[in-house]
């Protein structure tokens, strides 16, 4: 079964607006184009008893969705309302939220500043929505492909941050609630709004939240639910991944390398939210015998991260050896391509994946084998605009 992260993100945005007039979503003319649109059943676009046009969506002034074409504003606006008590969100495409990163650092400064000063109430978090990611630009190409802001923020010391990657609408569920219900912090949120497989329920979603990763029982080798049993002494390598897209690529990755290489031995370790320095949230992170516990202490891991490899690759160098982490990433390659062509270009698709895993255990003959596989898929997509039906 496939489904939208985004539609389930605009079905909870939509019941907070409805039992809740003082919430507000503020985005940058992309409610509809991020599929958010269902806050529309209950609200409409705050518009100040200006004249209308026919074809424009409905409008009032009581609406709760509040629309510009200006980042810069629309956070300063949404600021004020938080500052005030009231609670908010702000939806914009991943590239986009750039623009306002010092605006975010100032206020990351306040928040520090402000825990210091005893008459200062704690604020609701600053939520952001980011959509149109990196990887699917089928359309806008290399203008709309940037992650920096997750980097910008997870490398920021402090204490005041949480970047989360939901892999499912399960997962989505999860965060938003931690989202609506956190004080004092900024909230980056990451998701496809296209249609994408659903992997876990919601008991493991609510599990993977609170720890921040968990093991994917149906990818993995050995008893997941019992970290200490001896199946799960040795491993040939730990997949592990933070982002839908690059999490769906390397379980694609375990499935070929089963079929190709039986005896290995694999375990899947799917991370959902990440701090400063840390795995988990910013009210519970992970500490190093639970890592120890889900990544062994000298198995190589290979990491596929939905921004930057370096970013995630440094947080698991706090728990380990470096020489440990084979990561990937978004590495600034492509432009307007197919999908699974914008994956291999970064080096973040299945097979190249895959071919990791095959050069760890030895096995050339597939390194070979899955390097013709992205080549031939390349020159397809090149003539023909589209992946090659098997891919």
């Amino acid at each position: 079964m496939k489904k939208s992260t985004a539609k389930t993100f605009g079905e909870l945005i939509k019941n907070e607006a409805k039992e809740n007039p003082r919430f507000y979503l503020f985005s940058p003319d992309e409610t509809t184009s991020n599929k958010l649109d269902a806050i529309y059943d209950v609200t409409s676009r705050a518009w100040a008893n200006l004249k209308t046009k026919p074809y424009d969506m409905p409008e009032s002034d009581g609406g709760q969705i509040v629309e510009l074409l200006s980042e810069n504003t629309l956070f300063a606006v949404m600021l004020g309302h938080i500052l005030s008590g009231e609670p908010a969100m702000m939806t914009s495409y991943e590239s986009f939220f750039a623009i306002i990163t010092s605006q975010i650092i100032q206020h990351l400064k306040f928040l520090e500043q402000s825990e210091n000063v005893s008459w200062r109430p704690k604020y609701p978090a600053v939520n952001l929505l980011s959509t149109s990611m990196c990887w699917r630009q089928d359309h806008n190409g290399f203008s709309h492909q940037s992650p920096i802001l997750i980097s910008t923020l997870l490398e920021r010391p402090g204490k005041n941050v949480n970047c989360f990657f939901p892999v499912d609408s399960q997962s989505a569920a999860a965060t938003f609630d931690f989202m609506m219900n956190s004080k004092n912090v900024v909230n980056l949120t990451t998701f496809d709004k296209n249609d994408e497989p659903q992997f876990i329920d919601e008991a493991h979603a609510n599990f993977q939240f609170e720890h921040g990763a968990s093991i994917f029982g149906f990818a993995s080798d050995g008893d997941a639910f019992n970290l200490y049993s001896k199946d799960n002494e040795n491993f040939n390598v730990i997949f592990t991944a933070a982002g839908d897209i690059v999490t769906r690529e390397a379980l694609e990755a375990t499935k070929i390398l089963r079929n190709d290489v039986p005896k290995i031995k694999m375990r899947f370790v799917g991370i959902n939210s990440l701090t400063h320095g840390k795995i988990g949230t910013t009210e519970k992170s992970m500490d190093q015998q639970t890592f120890d516990l889900y990544f062994k202490k000298d198995t190589p891991i290979i990491a596929n991260f939905h921004g930057y490899p370096e970013t995630l690759k440094n947080i698991l160098a706090n728990y380990t050896d470096q020489k440990r982490i084979h990561a990937h990433g978004f590495t600034e390659q492509g432009s307007t391509t197919t999908p699974f062509e914008m994956l291999s270009l970064n080096h973040a698709s299945r097979y190249d994946l895959a071919k990791t895993a095959a050069k760890i255990i030895g096995r050339n003959d597939l390194v070979e084998k899955y390097e013709k596989i992205i080549s031939d898929n390349h020159a397809y997509a090149h003539e023909h605009g589209v992946d090659l039906v098997e891919i």
